[in-house]
């Protein structure tokens, strides 16, 4: 009892699953992922006490009774892998290039809030390191009462938990700066489980929001000067990229900046931005 009957999805629970996902949060499910969602889905079926993959399928592909299980299928199937500093060039160019521009020209930081946007931002760590990076940009040049507000979103409400918690394993933290950790981070007291926990300068800074990218509607109100929007563009059609990148730039200033991952690429899909940098682009000003 609760171990599953079979070793894995069969072929037509998969392409069903494979279907219902690329529906309902676009995401890419080739062949090559059956085994990696089997293994997820096992450990859900565990604790569900459920034998039959089959019949968790067939649960979860109807609207009627998934009730709040459908979230929990959805955590199962985001990959939420992430860094803290991860793909530092970005930051390097936020650095010298992005916030002196956006401070000098649009009063970013100093006459009004810099607004920055983290879409997605997994379990925190892309937009606490956003806060530290513009937090160093002013003390290096010594202004004072620098204005930040982030903005973290993600499908995955297990992911956001852990943001807004702002806990995370020391190893987590063991490549970052000493001068930052102490800065901005809380050491725990427990040795046998030790963590840090953002400051509450950082997190005063953020905020985190529910989001689906396949939602017609993004529920988004503010404008941002910057957009990251890195490593997840790989996992959806070009198609449903240029959709996604389009409707994050509803809300991008003309002027602000956008980012995506190395891996990633915005040439041949129809985008209101300008490739600036590798992997970095610019919204043209009005």
């Amino acid at each position: 009892m609760g171990i599953p009957s079979t070793k894995g999805l069969s072929n037509k629970d998969f392409k069903r699953l494979a279907s219902f996902i690329q529906e309902q949060v676009g995401i890419q499910m080739p062949d090559s992922k059956r085994s990696l969602l089997t293994a997820r889905l096992q450990k859900r079926l565990r604790i569900l006490k459920m034998t039959s993959f089959s019949d968790y399928v067939d649960w979860i592909l109807n609207p009627k009774h998934s009730g709040e299980e459908m979230i929990n299928f959805l955590d199962l199937v985001t990959t939420n892998k992430t860094d803290f500093f991860r793909e530092p060039a970005h930051f390097d160019y936020m650095t010298s290039t992005a916030l002196p521009t956006l401070m000098e020209k649009k009063g970013a930081g100093s006459k009004r809030p810099l607004q920055i946007w983290s879409a997605p931002c997994s379990s925190g760590e892309e937009p606490y390191t956003l806060a530290i990076v513009a937090m160093e940009f002013a003390k290096s040049k010594m202004i004072t009462n620098y204005q930040v507000k982030i903005l973290g979103s993600d499908l995955s409400t297990r992911a956001l938990k852990k943001g807004f918690n702002a806990v995370y394993e020391k190893s987590k933290v063991d490549g970052v700066p000493l001068n930052i950790k102490k800065e901005y981070m809380l050491k725990s007291k427990n040795r046998e489980n030790p963590s840090v926990r953002m400051g509450p300068k950082l997190r005063s800074m953020v905020q985190f929001h529910h989001l689906n990218f396949m939602d017609a509607d993004y529920n988004i109100h503010n404008y941002y000067d910057i957009i990251f929007c890195r490593n997840c563009l790989i996992y959806f059609d070009r198609k449903t990229s240029a959709n996604i990148v389009n409707k994050l730039c509803r809300n991008l200033l003309p002027g602000g900046y956008f980012f995506i991952g190395h891996a990633e690429t915005l040439n041949g899909i129809e985008v209101p931005v300008k490739q600036v940098a590798p992997t970095i682009y610019q919204k043209p000003h009005q």
